[in-house]
């Protein structure tokens, strides 16, 4: 690659404000901090219920370094209504490859040798062949774990040597670098063959090996063994390099001092507060809320629960939908809940909440959590520990990795049915709140907290990961990275 003073990256971000975010705050550390300008690419098609606090983020971009360009949106109304989001996904990127294909060829006919690279998300794999077709450089900005990321290239593999479910599989997947994990705890994606999602997650997984190498959402701390097992898989050639260079979170802000739940929190003791939230998209049975609503109750510890619609038929029900919008979630709380609770022992409030800020407040103790990737690294940063409630996509496998490996979660035991009982509820948060496991798990999370303030100082591993890649970039060498 030719040495150029004006670099340019582009970045290709999956629909869903968890997806948007963190290549928003990766383009802000480019631009503020190496000298890049970048060009992000979103898509029309498809919402969240956080939309609202990606498109402000988005809108708050300088212009001036960074441009947003958004890919028009494409019919899906030929999918059924119960078609999994990951089909939904992978068909808007399917079917929005011609006009990438457009874009893309004009920023490099407007800027020539300063495109220097094409990150897309995970899920945009299936856009690697355009970049290569233009001759740019092209990368897999991948936003779960390292161990996730080593699951995806091994799932064409996996495929090809089992028939059965993989919940089923006799013995347990062994990945580079992380611990062995039961076939029941892998992406909830692929836990059924027979779904179109399923073929189209391997079809995913085998454009993966066409990238240049991947951007990882991760950092030293978190995944060591997984790092230094990938580094030399990459020095033999067997998988593209890796480059940790996270973690990527929206910063606190202070526009959030006068919402509800901050005002709430400040009038609370310090470290007493359980944060509940399943992610933007994340839903309960309608059983299943109001056994978490008893177990809160019941557990007699302060909470902040953002109370999404129930649905009895997906637990990734809010992720992509609006429909049901005009109820009010808050609704479906069991009869007196509101009227013993709002306002004196806890706060629910429907929707959305200003997490980061929340989770950074001093009162804030806990955080029941659905262990989506974003939100781990948030109460990592913030030191909060967890109550590792997984839901879907890959969300199984983190908490396997924060409870068994890294020690920094409680996770409950859910019946044969999939529901935790109020009882196992109350006992999780008590424990997690004032019991010994729960100081354990807190200065577990403390330790990695520390980790995760230093990974981006001057000389820290996540800080010489991304100088490795963006000394590629400008044209020099491809440094190795060896902490």
């Amino acid at each position: 690659m030719a040495a150029t003073q004006n670099p340019h990256v582009v970045l290709l971000a999956c629909p869903g404000a968890g997806h948007v975010l963190p290549v928003i705050e990766f383009a802000r550390r480019l631009t503020e901090h190496h000298g890049f300008t970048a060009t992000i690419i979103t898509y029309t098609n498809l919402s969240s219920s956080g939309v609202s606090s990606s498109s402000s983020s988005l809108g708050s971009l300088p212009s001036s370094s960074i441009s947003v360009a958004t890919i028009p949106a494409v019919p899906l109304d030929d999918l059924p209504a119960d078609v999994r989001i990951e089909t939904r996904i992978i068909t808007v990127v399917r079917r929005a490859l011609p006009h990438v294909r457009t874009l893309l060829a004009a920023l490099i006919s407007e800027r020539g040798d300063d495109v220097v690279a094409f990150a897309v998300d995970m899920f945009c794999s299936w856009v690697l062949p355009v970049a290569a077709e233009l001759g740019v450089p092209k990368y897999i900005f991948f936003l779960p774990t390292l161990m996730a990321l080593a699951f995806m290239l091994h799932l064409p593999e996996l495929d090809a040597a089992t028939t059965c479910e993989y919940r089923d599989l006799p013995e347990p997947v062994r990945l580079p670098g992380c611990m062995p994990l039961r076939g029941v705890d892998l992406f909830d994606t692929v836990q059924d063959r027979s779904n179109q999602a399923y073929g189209l997650m391997v079809e995913m997984a085998r454009h993966h090996h066409l990238a240049d190498g991947f951007l990882v959402n991760t950092f030293h701390a978190m995944e060591h063994d997984t790092i230094s097992a990938f580094r030399e898989l990459s020095s033999k050639g067997v998988y593209p390099p890796v480059y940790p260079v996270g973690p990527f979170f929206r910063a606190c802000s202070g526009e959030a001092a006068e919402h509800r739940c901050i005002r709430w929190l400040d009038d609370q003791p310090a470290g007493s507060v359980l944060y509940v939230c399943f992610g933007s998209g994340g839903a309960l049975s309608v059983n299943q809320t109001a056994e978490l609503a008893a177990g809160l109750e019941a557990s007699g510890q302060r909470f902040l629960w953002v109370v999404h619609l129930p649905s009895d038929k997906d637990s990734s029900a809010g992720y992509f939908s609006s429909d049901g919008h005009d109820q009010d979630p808050l609704s479906n709380l069991p009869e007196g809940f509101l009227n013993r609770n709002q306002g004196t022992t806890g706060l629910a409030v429907p929707t959305w909440a200003p997490q980061v800020e929340i989770l950074n407040h001093p009162a804030v103790g806990g955080f029941l959590s659905h262990c989506g990737w974003n939100s781990t690294l948030e109460s990592v940063a913030a030191g909060v520990p967890t109550v590792a409630w997984p839901l879907f996509a890959e969300q199984r496998m983190n908490a396997v990795m924060l409870e068994e490996r890294l020690g920094m979660a409680l996770r409950p035991k859910a019946r044969e049915d999939g529901v935790v009982t109020r009882e196992e509820v109350a006992a999780v948060v008590l424990e997690l709140m004032v019991g010994e496991k729960g100081a354990s798990v807190r200065s577990k999370t403390k330790e990695l907290q520390m980790a995760s303030a230093t990974a981006w100082t001057p000389g820290g591993p996540s800080c010489k990961a991304l100088e490795a890649i963006i000394g590629k970039w400008k044209g020099g060498t491809d440094s190795v990275v060896n902490n």
